[in-house]
């Protein structure tokens, strides 16, 4: 069984609305255009030896052929359609892609790269519809890989991640298990579908007969607010920032979501002000703090709703069936409160970085995924990050997590985002730097004042040396803070 098979297994002939972008679209329309794209691989004499690329907005279009390629059998690699053409190239050549799913707003940025013997499709070359196409060929759930999502690496070449057609079902599985998702919940979704979170989004709620509404439009940020209220959505799921400009940009602490169930938070640390401020202002709804990677298919923690008013600032425990250790350097259990490196063993855990065996084995040990993030149990079992190891500020010294002071600088209430980095400094090794985001552009606030606001709450040696004042912090298009940029700066 492939992944779409299990993904599609109860609802495939269903009249039940599964997508809602512009129009509503049926379980049943979606799968015959799935079947019409493992029908045109076929065409194509594409197997699972094959990988086939997907650029693409959040759209029918990419759910069609994100399913379609898997069912086939073959390698489905979603990208950023931003991307820039030497890494899209660079991805191209080492898969040897013969076969390109695009949307057509992005085609003359393909047609610059792909070769004359590749072929390339867009929307018009998949309206129509098919029936049940079979598998060419036997899948192995736990060896063949169903996904390769790229991440930035550590050298300048992004890392292909593998993921197996059984880490998708394994980890698809554990989340509709904790989040209690059923074939009632609806989705409001503004994370791109060729993110994991955004994808988990997608497996999860077809898998369960649930449905999506597929919002592109995140730049007017009020927009969401009114597509939950439209079409009753149950669930939100969201990264850090946008958390942040939701709960200062727009009426959310005022608006009225009786339909809305749940919201989720993974993709990076929220300042614990703001999980204070979104569980004030969605009483009454879950909220789910969450804590993941690429290379663990998407999730490895979450903390239960009733905990977070006890465990503040904690990523919680292992989602079911996945176990989440903290190691020391010489790889045993850490005591309580001591600092280590996090790891995880689960059925979700990939399978390996596509042809790149060095860096593999940097995170893959002993049955281990290192995930390379630093962090502490409390008397309960509960996990607390302090860091990842590279953002460790050294000063004078002392190793300084940046989460403490970010935490103080957003309890401003004119601040939307901070991010705290380490900087050379001849005399303090790294000096403390701030970049703050007013909510305001004409405020009144300087850098003196976030120093003196700060020396309030915070030892003297965990002040910021220099504050930077941005329009908005740099970001992915997948809403993550990019720090090497602010370190260029």
């Amino acid at each position: 069984m492939t992944f779409t098979d299990y993904v599609f297994e109860e609802f495939k002939d269903s009249d039940k609305i599964a997508v809602i972008d512009k129009n509503k679209i049926s379980y049943r329309e979606i799968y015959g255009g799935v079947n019409y794209v493992t029908y045109l691989l076929q065409e194509n004499g594409c197997s699972k030896e094959n990988s086939v690329l997907v650029i693409s907005d959040n759209s029918v279009f990419f759910i069609k052929t994100y399913f379609g390629i898997i069912k086939n059998g073959s390698i489905c690699v979603p990208v950023n359609p931003t991307i820039s053409e030497n890494d899209m190239r660079y991805i191209m050549d080492i898969l040897k892609i013969k076969i390109v799913f695009c949307q057509k707003k992005y085609r003359n940025k393909v047609d610059k790269i792909v070769c004359r013997d590749t072929m390339v499709y867009s929307e018009e070359s998949i309206w129509a519809s098919k029936d049940e196409t079979n598998l060419s060929g036997f899948i192995n759930e736990k060896e063949d890989t169903a996904l390769i999502m790229f991440t930035s690496g550590s050298t300048s070449k992004p890392k292909g991640v593998m993921l197996t057609h059984y880490n998708l079902m394994y980890n698809t599985n554990s989340i509709i298990e904790y989040l209690k998702l059923t074939k009632n919940d609806r989705v409001e979704v503004v994370l791109p579908f060729y993110y994991c979170y955004g994808t988990s989004l997608l497996n999860t709620h077809f898998r369960c007969g649930g449905s999506l509404v597929i919002n592109n439009r995140f730049m007017f940020p009020e927009t969401v607010i009114e597509d939950i209220k439209k079409y009753n959505c149950t669930g939100f799921a969201g990264v850090p920032s946008t958390y942040q400009i939701l709960l200062r940009m727009t009426s959310i602490k005022t608006a009225k979501l009786p339909s809305l169930r749940y919201v989720t938070q993974a993709g990076g640390r929220l300042p614990e002000v703001f999980i204070s401020e979104l569980c004030e202002a969605l009483e009454g709804t879950d909220v789910y703090i969450m804590y993941g990677q690429t290379e663990a298919t998407a999730r490895l923690s979450y903390l239960p709703p009733e905990q977070i008013k006890n465990k503040l600032g904690s990523i919680g425990c292992g989602i079911p069936r996945t176990e989440l250790v903290v190691l020391n350097r010489e790889g045993n259990p850490t005591s309580v409160g001591e600092v280590g490196e996090i790891a995880a063993r689960g059925g979700n855990i990939m399978k390996g970085y596509f042809n790149d065996q060095e860096e593999t084995k940097k995170v893959l040990k002993n049955g281990l995924l290192y995930t390379g993030d630093l962090a502490f149990r409390d008397e309960d079992g509960y996990i607390f990050v302090v860091s990842r190891e590279k953002n460790i500020i050294k000063c004078a010294g002392n190793r300084i997590s940046p989460k403490e002071i970010e935490n103080t600088i957003c309890s401003i209430k004119e601040v939307v985002e901070c991010a705290v980095i380490g900087v050379e400094d001849d005399i303090l090794g790294e000096a403390i730097k701030a970049f703050v985001v007013l909510k305001d552009k004409n405020s009144s606030i300087d850098d003196k004042y976030i120093i003196d606001y700060c020396s309030s709450v915070l030892p003297r040696y965990k002040l910021p040396k220099y504050v930077q004042f941005l329009s908005q912090l740099p970001k992915n298009s997948s809403g993550k803070v990019l720090f090497a940029k602010l370190k260029d700066m």
